[in-house]
């Protein structure tokens, strides 16, 4: 018997005295980090998207005030009208996401179905009208090779559009997985990754034709 009190108090250490009281409960373990890997990626992407784009911008600034006239002498004016237009079916586009991320937190399958469709669709037609416009600059003599006045142009307006594409492909694909029930109330976070995304190449677009259509 004394054998055993003395490895019960060798094995068993004191516990700290609280006043009389029992000992406080043990921190609860996460179990989920605060950001997730996927959305911690996504934010780092951003972030280096708006650098990027941000020396873009810097070179094209640089570029216009340097230049004494802009547009240069015979080269085409760039469709402010047009592009205004275009400017607002992006913007919706991107209330339409919106409306689709809330559908998908209410569980309303059907619902971020249709939003998640409207929003492809207005970024095609934004896509398509970007596109005929160039080509219409091209036949008019606007070039990549038209100096720093195409060479800005197209390299800006260039890089957004290939991210509007890449972002519209994964609406399609998020689209894809709702209509396969992939989606719940509880787990959306494609619904909102792809939503995230969308967002910053809509709201990008106004800075971007403020300066190079309006500036």
């Amino acid at each position: 018997m004394a054998s055993e009190a003395i490895a019960r108090k060798v094995v068993e250490p004191a516990l700290p005295a609280f006043g009389g009281g029992e000992p406080p409960d043990r921190p609860a373990a996460l179990s989920q980090p605060l950001v997730s890997n996927a959305r911690l990626a996504l934010l780092m992407l951003i972030a280096a998207e708006t650098m990027f784009f941000s020396g873009l911008i810097g070179a094209f600034i640089v570029f216009r005030v340097a230049s004494q006239a802009w547009p240069p002498p015979f080269q085409p004016r760039l469709p402010v009208g047009v592009t205004a237009v275009n400017t607002v079916i992006l913007l919706l586009s991107g209330v339409a996401a919106h409306f689709a991320l809330r559908a998908a937190r209410a569980g309303k399958s059907a619902l971020l179905q249709r939003w998640l469709s409207i929003t492809v669709a207005l970024g095609t037609v934004f896509l398509a009208v970007q596109g005929y416009e160039w080509l219409r600059l091209i036949r008019y003599g606007l070039k990549l090779s038209s100096g720093v006045y195409g060479a800005t142009f197209y390299t800006l307006i260039g890089c957004h559009g290939a991210h509007v594409l890449g972002g519209t492909l994964w609406l399609l694909i998020v689209l894809a997985q709702a209509r396969k029930g992939r989606f719940t109330e509880h787990d959306y976070a494609g619904v909102q990754l792809c939503g995230m995304y969308w967002t910053f190449v809509v709201a990008l677009w106004p800075i971007l034709y403020g300066l190079v259509y309006l500036y």
